[in-house]
């Protein structure tokens, strides 16, 4: 008979919903009253998901459900996500999982060690999988990071417009800025920032991203004000008046903090301003589950505010403004998922069965990680001069509503 070391965790740590394992041989066993959170029933197929599981929570329970050892039978998968992260602080006391916790972040400067051949790899791991995979979940605008949603009843599309025209409110531009936009993905934000009269450079280190991006600039006619760059960070040469960079930091890795806000630094003019957005975590430092960095984001991972503002202030730059966002990006995710399911079949089609449940897996347990987890976003203002900026926020509000005329 297979040790069960799963069964035995479930039932000291399920306090809300209800979790059923169905062994192999058909054994059911229930955890949790049910009260507080969804009813869930998994089938185990391979017995050994018994002893691996517990051991490696994220990793082993994602790859059973990419491989169809672990079956949804009651529920949904984002139900079977949603009893975890509502259940969190339970597992997270087990002794076990805080020793394997302890060992993560032990490993995380390796794990993150990202070079620039490195970070070439990761980004091409991902990034480059194919822009039609891309098209069938995200917004008509391709933006690949969290929307602004002050009403949760606003489409997909508007709370992606509304993030960026929220960040480019916080750059105060001026007719004929030079902006860098590190990590510019397709296009969109440098896109936005060409047509309010700026002169921009956007870096991104995937093909895929950059082939597209160009595509769309020039169906804008903005060639003259907007240049897609394959190139790392580290290579850009200033100076600028503005930077951004939204959902690019998750893929610096905390070796490379000192040096990426160091490079901000070196890059502004001496009344310049930057734009920092990216997910984080509400509580300390800590390292990215071994399923994500395995198969999603290799190299990537979630900050805390504490270790991201400890660089800033190494760097020697101003913190002029902070701003966290909290659920924004789990509507956003759930949009995603629903995308995604309505366009199953196609990207089957691309791909194959075990990418489908492997992507599923991706976005779901993400909205859950940010829906009942400690995953939020931060954005981060910078200049290099206590003066830089005026003394009130109210700018921001004004630019944001010019912004929504063009």
């Amino acid at each position: 008979m297979a040790l069960d070391l799963l069964n035995p965790l479930l039932a000291r740590s399920i306090k809300r919903g209800r979790l059923t394992i169905v062994t192999p041989d058909g054994r059911a066993r229930a955890h949790g009253s049910g009260e507080g959170g969804p009813l869930v029933t998994v089938k185990l197929h391979d017995p050994r998901l018994l002893a691996a599981i517990p051991l490696a929570p994220e990793l082993r329970a994602g790859e059973a459900y990419m491989d169809g050892t672990l079956t949804v039978e009651e529920g949904t998968l984002r139900d079977f996500l949603a009893v975890f992260g509502m259940n969190r602080q339970s597992f997270r006391a087990d002794s076990t999982q805080r020793y394997f916790r302890t060992l993560y972040k032990k490993a995380r400067r390796f794990q993150q060690a990202n070079s620039p051949l490195r970070s070439r790899t990761n980004v091409a791991h991902h990034y480059d999988l194919s822009n039609d995979l891309y098209r069938l979940f995200l917004d008509r605008g391709l933006n690949y990071s969290c929307g602004y949603w002050p009403s949760e009843d606003m489409s997909l599309e508007d709370a992606q417009t509304a993030k960026l025209r929220h960040i480019a409110a916080k750059l105060r531009l001026f007719d004929g800025a030079r902006v860098l936009d590190i990590g510019c993905g397709w296009g969109s934000m440098a896109m936005l920032l060409g047509e309010a009269g700026c002169n921009v450079v956007g870096v991104t280190l995937s093909k895929e991203q950059k082939a597209l991006a160009d595509e769309r600039i020039a169906k804008r006619g903005l060639q003259d004000r907007v240049e897609i760059r394959i190139q790392d960070y580290r290579e850009v040469e200033g100076p600028f008046d503005r930077i951004v960079s939204v959902g690019m930091f998750e893929h610096v890795g905390v070796p490379q903090y000192d040096a990426f806000f160091g490079k901000i630094r070196g890059l502004l003019t001496d009344d310049g301003v930057a734009l920092v957005h990216s997910i984080g975590r509400k509580g300390g430092p800590s390292a990215t589950d071994a399923w994500t960095r395995k198969y999603i984001f290799p190299g990537g991972y979630s900050p805390a505010l504490s270790e991201t503002l400890a660089a800033v202030e190494r760097s020697g730059l101003w913190v002029t403004d902070v701003e966290v966002w909290r659920m924004h990006y789990a509507h956003t995710l759930k949009r995603w998922g629903e995308r995604f399911e309505a366009n199953r079949d196609k990207a089957q089609a691309m791909f194959d069965e075990r990418f489908c449940r492997m992507w599923e897996f991706y976005l779901a347990a993400s909205e859950m990680a940010f829906r009942h987890g400690s995953h939020m976003n931060f954005q981060l203002q910078l200049t290099r001069e206590v003066d830089a900026l005026p003394l009130s926020r109210d700018y921001m509000g004004e630019a944001e509503a010019a912004l929504a005329t063009l």
